[in-house]
């Protein structure tokens, strides 16, 4: 239970929209139980419009009238003053399970600016990539997007009172939060209450997917090699399945897309990057890392190749959160025996990040030979002698570039 007098700093970014004297349409995804709802009741709650909640989260998909359905009673509610219309504002969560739902609310939105209808609208959604494609196919011009990322270091700790090694290891989930004294409660919720939901809910009800015995193998090969490179060929062998690279390599977006974990791509500097490049898998959220181990907290903490495992995973998620929506590229460098663990990039800007979390490594250190090669604008150490892990997170990866 997240406590009552917390609000993430995206509430004071929506609370301020509610103020303005114009309608809007409002956007935010993210994967699942990272507060979006909870989010918006809070704004709800203190906004003093008249406004209505609904959700199209069912086992079914909603048929193409509901979102017209849930626009009129949104409608109703501007009636509410009298004579003038006053504002209101609608709510439409889980919006992705409704067919065309983009096209529905271009031509509602459309109507109540002919009409003058003083209608505020937020949709929300847990699938990024099915959302995105209808804003960009039908609603151009007419939204603004939030991401709602996974929650970071300085939230959970703000929220819960965490310590680094908490975070790192029991990860950004405010729902699994009141369960960490019991660790096999916690880890049974965030497997068959986060995972299992996410994987049967939001990809393989919204896309098809061949063989979902091997989507659900891809995602526990993610969470077991995290801040690992491995070739799609390597991955096969481990699978044990009769697929093809072209498979793996989608059914990976596909989760990238759910936000539980993605293949984040070789670094070339002005040369194209190959999709066939072998890909270094990356957990969105430590917690799916953890709950999938058999270790706990305290004996990770005595086994340093297993311990700097899960901070470089850490690390790796914290950039990815922290610089959502930002125009930050997050990708890796390995030549030979060289490496370096992150690589950002925005624009012509360019940053490297190598990350000593005390595990021992085959590869060599590979930061002077990407300076000699790509002559970086920053090179960054992480943990160790550089930046102390705890200001790591609590710093926006953009404030780097």
């Amino acid at each position: 239970m997240v406590p009552k007098m917390f609000k993430r700093p995206i509430y004071r970014v929506l609370q301020q929209r509610l103020k303005e004297p114009r309608r809007f349409i409002q956007v935010l995804t993210g994967p699942r139980q990272v507060g979006k709802t909870t989010l918006v009741r809070q704004v709800m709650q203190e906004a003093l419009l008249p406004a209505h909640y609904v959700s199209a989260d069912e086992p079914t998909l909603q048929g193409d009238v509901w979102v017209e359905q849930q626009w009129e009673i949104a409608r109703q509610k501007t009636k509410a003053g009298g004579d003038e219309r006053q504002e209101a504002l609608l709510v439409l969560d889980e919006v992705q399970k409704i067919p065309r739902w983009s096209e529905q609310v271009k031509r509602l939105w459309d109507e109540d600016t002919l009409r003058g209808i003083p209608l505020k609208v937020i949709v929300l959604g847990s699938a990024p990539t099915l959302i995105g494609r209808g804003l960009t196919e039908s609603l151009a011009g007419r939204f603004e997007a939030i991401s709602v990322t996974h929650w970071l270091f300085s939230e959970m700790g703000d929220a819960f009172g965490w310590d680094l090694d908490t975070y790192i290891y029991y990860g950004g989930y405010p729902g699994a939060a009141a369960l960490i004294d019991d660790r096999q409660r916690w880890a049974r919720y965030v497997i068959d209450s986060l995972v299992e939901t996410i994987i049967s809910r939001d990809i393989l009800l919204m896309s098809r997917v061949d063989k979902p015995a091997l989507l659900r193998r891809m995602f526990l090969l993610g969470c077991d090699y995290s801040g690992q490179i491995l070739s799609y060929q390597k991955m096969l062998g481990q699978l044990h399945d009769a697929g093809n690279t072209t498979t793996l390599a989608h059914y990976l977006e596909l989760l990238a897309g759910a936000g539980m974990i993605t293949g984040l791509a070789k670094y070339s500097g002005s040369k194209i990057r190959l999709r066939g490049s072998s890909p270094k898998l990356q957990v969105f959220n430590t917690a799916l890392q953890s709950a999938h181990a058999h270790l706990t907290l305290e004996q990770l903490l005595v086994d340093r190749n297993a311990w700097g495992r899960l901070v470089e995973s850490a690390v790796g998620a914290h950039i990815l959160n922290s610089s959502a929506a930002t125009g930050i590229e997050t990708l890796y460098w390995r030549e030979g025996n060289n490496e370096v663990d992150f690589v950002l990039k925005r624009g012509d800007t360019v940053v490297g990040i190598e990350v000593k979390s005390g595990r021992s490594r085959q590869n060599l250190p590979g930061m002077d030979a990407f300076v000699r090669e790509f002559q970086p604008q920053r090179c960054l150490l992480v943990g160790g002698q550089g930046i102390p892990l705890h200001e790591f997170f609590c710093v926006p990866v953009r404030d780097y570039l």
